[in-house]
């Protein structure tokens, strides 16, 4: 199985991407090993698609980056955080 997963980082950005051991990936980005997610740590594992392949995931990942997929994903498949007040 792959992975196509959203991090909500601690800026409150959501970070996109895709593994076949999300697990470890997770891990990897907590541990601040990801240049892409290392500045606005800790991040929170908010939701992951499984699918067959990883074609399928770099697809759907692309997908989720652009506009109409980061309104989906918002919509469909991550929950906010309230802001802390």
């Amino acid at each position: 199985m792959w992975y196509v997963y959203f991090l909500e980082l601690s800026n409150r950005d959501i970070y996109v991407g895709s593994t076949n051991d999300l697990r470890r990936r997770f891990a990897s980005h907590q541990a601040g090993h990801v240049l892409s997610t290392r500045a606005n740590l800790a991040a929170i594992l908010k939701s992951y698609v499984a699918v067959e392949t990883e074609d399928h995931a770099r697809e759907l990942e692309t997908y989720f980056k652009s506009g109409s997929g980061k309104a989906v994903a918002l919509k469909r498949l991550i929950r906010r955080n309230s802001p802390v007040r």
